[in-house]
Parts: C-alpha cells; structure tokens; sequence
C-alpha cells in the first residue's frame, strides 16, 4: 500500500513524502492523475472518486483556473487574480482533503515565461506559510519555459529549484512543447518534431537539477497535445521516454533503470496502452483535463435537457401552474449531478493508470 512508505497518510503531504509517493509509483507501476481543478465543486469530484477508489491523487490549478476560482471579476493584470485564487485554492484543499482520508499532492500546471509573476506570487505564499508551519503551502509547483531556448529553460528552472529546495518543495518542468490549446496557451502549429524530446537535453536537465534537490520531474514531450482528437491524428512514442531514461542511466552509471520522474501532458483521448506503455518507462503523473471538462458539462446537460420543463420559470411545471420549481434549479441539484459525471471519469482514469486499489 502506498501510504506505508507515506509518514502523512491523508491530506495535503509534502517533501519527502511526495518522493517517496513517486518512488512507489514507479516500482509499482501506476502513475497518479493530475486533475485540472476550477472550484470547490471540482475539487470535490476528484477528491470523492480517488477515495471512492482507494488512491492517491493530485489536484493541481492552472493560471486561469486559479484566477477562475478567485473569481472572474477580480483584475489579473499582474495575475494578482491568479494569485490570490491559487492561495485561495490551497488552503481549501487542505481544508478538506484530509477528510477524504487519502494522500494528495496540491500542484500548480503550466507556468510559461510570461507568467512567472503568478509563480514568484505563489512561491512567496509558499515561503509564509513555510515560516509558520514548517511546510509550503503548495506541495509543487511546475514551470513551463519549453517554448524558451533549451540552455535559458535550463538555467531558470535550476534557480526556481534553488528556491524552493529549503522547503522540500517538487518542481515540475517542460522540455519539448505539448502540442494542442489548453487554457489560452496555444500550440497547434508548432513543428511536430518539437513535439518530440532529445535523450541529450533530459540527461543535461537532470544532471543540472539532481545536483540541487532530488524534487523535480520533467514533462519530456513524445508527441504529446492538448485536447482530445480523432483517434490516429496525434502520434505518441512512449518508447522515447525508455530511450530517455537508458541515456541517463548510462550517463550517470547509476543502478536504477527509471533514474527520472517523468510526467505525461495531453494525455485526454489517449489509448490506455498508450498510458501503460508511458507508466513502463517511468511516468508517475498523468495530467487530466479536457475528457473531465466535457464529463462535468455532460451531467449538467442531460439534466437540464430532461428536466427543462421544470426549468423554464420559477413557478409552473407540467404538475401544475402554481407548483413551485426550487427542487430542479436549486444549484445544489444540477451542479451536483456535474459532479457526478466528472467523479466518474476521474475514477476510469484511476483505473486505467493503475492509481485505483493502491492505499
């Protein structure tokens, strides 16, 4: 069981115990779920399908997402709206995590050169809550210089790593672009062959990381893009992620064959042997979003569209013309039954990266 090598067994953990999660994963060979998470709403369904399935998971925010859950009429110019809706976002989410009685590591997603202030913002939130409870406030955070030269991509993330390693605090970071849109950053026509990660540039990251913190892991790209397609449209190559790690093993001369902590990114639509065959070459992340967007909207849909004619006024239905309709538009109704939905897709994911039966 994954919360025997874990000293936090429930709630937010942190340091080595987000290591040794991912150690775990990789011996055992599952990888944990990322979920794109907007509001408490969504941050519930993930958390209830991860306990309802007896496994690990991480709920991470984007830049919008955590503006999203600030609220959308806060200003972001300086993404202070993105600041103080991640921080928001945090201490929700170890508000109530605990309560689900399963790990969870609190994650941020992709933070591009053009966001960095939303990162140095965090960060400095991570650094006050550390002063007080001995801990950040956020369990990682990633960085995303991948559309950066690869030396200027490098030198950055290293100081970021310098930041947070006095905290034990992950770092997540990009070589290699991921392709698609998702949440305004848009890939869709960059060469495909950028899409594709160099064994070399994995071995100069790791070998310049590792002698900083032994928290990061890299999102190395295999033709991976955002967003879900028609099936044979994206070309993944797990096996790159193999070479990947031989190359640094062979490198270093170390004794472990997965010597790196990789990360999966656009992986909505993907084939489940497409997520096996990653997980066998080391991935212990799996980022979820855009299938989960859609399985939301689909529990909210079908149940306006069965229930419309209790919808359309507040008083008036086929039972009568003074019946009153506040059972049917109550939000608690119709948003939980998007819950429901996305609960269940975030559970097939559990499933299919082999997350589920693991605590």
């Amino acid at each position: 069981m994954a919360t025997s090598v874990l000293s936090r067994k429930k709630g937010v953990i942190v340091g080595d115990d987000v290591l040794k999660l991912f150690q775990y994963a990789q011996e055992k060979q599952f990888a944990i779920p990322a979920i794109n998470v907007t509001s408490s709403s969504t941050v519930n369904a993930a958390l209830e399908a991860a306990r309802d399935s007896k496994a690990p998971i991480i709920l991470q925010l984007s830049q919008g997402g955590a503006a999203y859950f600030g609220g959308k009429g806060l200003a972001n110019g300086k993404q202070e709206a993105s600041i103080a809706g991640a921080v928001a976002a945090a201490h929700t989410i170890r508000s109530i995590a605990e309560s689900y009685e399963i790990p969870v590591v609190l994650h941020t997603d992709h933070c591009a050169k053009k966001l960095l202030p939303w990162l140095d913002g965090m960060m400095d939130a991570d650094e006050a809550y550390f002063k007080q409870h001995g801990e950040p406030l956020f369990s990682s955070h990633m960085i995303d210089l991948s559309e950066e030269a690869v030396d200027w991509n490098i030198e950055t993330t290293a100081k970021y790593l310098k930041r947070a390693a006095p905290m034990k605090q992950w770092l997540e970071m990009e070589i290699g672009i991921t392709g698609g849109e998702e949440d305004g950053v848009n890939n869709e026509d960059v060469d495909n062959n950028s899409l594709y990660t160099q064994p070399e540039d994995i071995y100069e990251i790791y070998k310049t990381l590792s002698a900083i913190s032994p928290y990061f892991s890299i999102a190395a790209g295999f033709g991976n893009v955002h967003g879900v397609y028609k099936p044979g449209n994206v070309k993944l190559h797990p096996e790159l992620l193999g070479k990947h790690q031989a190359y640094v093993k062979e490198k270093t001369g170390g004794k472990s064959d997965k010597p790196v902590f990789l990360v999966f990114h656009g992986g909505s639509g993907s084939s489940k042997q497409e997520y096996l065959d990653a997980i066998n070459h080391g991935v212990v992340k799996v980022n979820l979003d855009t299938d989960l967007q859609y399985a939301y909207l689909s529990g909210v849909r079908d149940y306006v569209l069965k229930n419309k004619d209790y919808l359309m006024t507040a008083v008036g239905n086929p039972d009568g013309e003074d019946k009153p309709n506040k059972k049917w538009f109550d939000p608690r109704v119709w948003v939980r039954q998007g819950e429901l939905t996305m609960s269940k897709r975030v559970a097939e994911g559990l499933k299919d990266f082999n997350t589920a039966s693991q605590l």
